[in-house]
């Protein structure tokens, strides 16, 4: 249990929750988006930026769901600047209207939390809309996130891109990923077989959809380096979550139930690094890392890959396109 809880070079541990690493930084005056932001550490990551005053938008697939969360922070932070927005990351339209939407608010932009529904991941999947036809895919997660996600930044990134020259403050983009990334298919993303029946796996379709969000951040970083832009791109571990993510795996949720006073996290912990990689000073200036437990992590060797990286760009941009001519 001690080495669970030792704290690393950040002065945090795995143990750390989402309010201790964030005690006395004020976030007044920003202005944050979180997706996924109606249940689990995507509710927590907007109710502890809501706390150090940052003004929350989360982007939510369920609108009451996203009410009653947006409900509960006000309750508990009377002082809490925050909204609910419709966003469904399996549709682009959708994507597109809440950045729509957003920008004509004329709000500024500071951070983007990209969080995934990774509990889709555990579902094989036949049919899905992504392009708002139906569209059969065995995967549905990683064009979900690869294209919902890929598709939000972009068209957020000018108002972020505004907003960092304007205040003179960075910018921070963070992908919510996981560990599971490093264990994927053998070719990374299998970008020639999406609707390849064969040797499909669902947990290496989630370990790949985990390793696009991570090359994603990578991608971007560089980009936005090369440009002389000052916004950050990060992605992260969350650690394993004490959540339903499990319950489609009858073998991994009895596993949990025994060990998870070990080394599942609980909700307030799981936010911890997602607060850390948005608010902390220690990260200022850090850009294309990989975090886990509030420090700085090894990615896979996929994970850094250049080559793939701009692969996975190209193709996500390939297919933003296709759904655009079709719809």
């Amino acid at each position: 249990m001690w080495a669970f809880s030792r704290k690393g070079p950040s002065g945090f541990s795995s143990r750390s929750t989402a309010e201790e690493v964030t005690e006395g930084i004020d976030g007044t005056g920003l202005t944050a988006i979180v997706t996924g932001a109606s249940n689990g550490i995507g509710t927590e990551t907007a109710r502890v930026l809501a706390l150090r005053g940052v003004h929350v938008v989360m982007g939510v697939r369920n609108m009451a769901s996203g009410k009653e969360a947006k409900e509960a922070i006000v309750k508990e932070i009377p002082t809490a600047k925050i909204e609910a927005m419709e966003l469904d990351l399996s549709s682009l339209a959708s994507v597109r209207k809440f950045a729509s939407e957003f920008n004509s608010l004329g709000l500024p932009l500071n951070l983007l939390m990209n969080h995934g529904n990774s509990i889709h991941a555990f579902q094989r999947q036949d049919r899905a809309t992504v392009c708002n036809k139906p569209l059969r895919i065995l995967f549905l997660l990683l064009k979900l996130e690869i294209q919902g996600h890929f598709l939000l930044t972009d068209l957020l990134l000018e108002t972020m891109k505004k907003t960092a020259h304007r205040t003179s403050k960075e910018g921070r983009i963070v992908n919510v990923s996981s560990r599971r990334h490093q264990f994927t298919y053998p070719e990374g993303i299998r970008f020639d077989k999406m609707n390849d029946q064969s040797g499909y796996s669902s947990l290496s379709a989630y370990g790949q959809s985990k390793l696009a969000n991570v090359l994603h951040a990578n991608q971007l970083a560089r980009d936005l380096k090369d440009n002389g832009v000052e916004i950050t791109a990060n992605s992260l571990h969350p650690g394993v979550i004490a959540t339903n993510l499990f319950r489609h795996h009858r073998l991994v949720s009895g596993l949990v139930d025994v060990l998870g006073k070990y080394v599942i996290k609980n909700v307030q912990q799981g936010a911890a690094t997602t607060c850390y990689v948005a608010l902390h000073p220690q990260v200022k200036g850090m850009s294309g890392k990989y975090f886990a437990d509030c420090k700085l992590a090894e990615a896979s060797s996929q994970a850094n890959d250049t080559d793939l990286a701009k692969k996975l760009w190209d193709f996500s941009l390939s297919l933003i396109n296709q759904c655009a001519h079709a719809s």
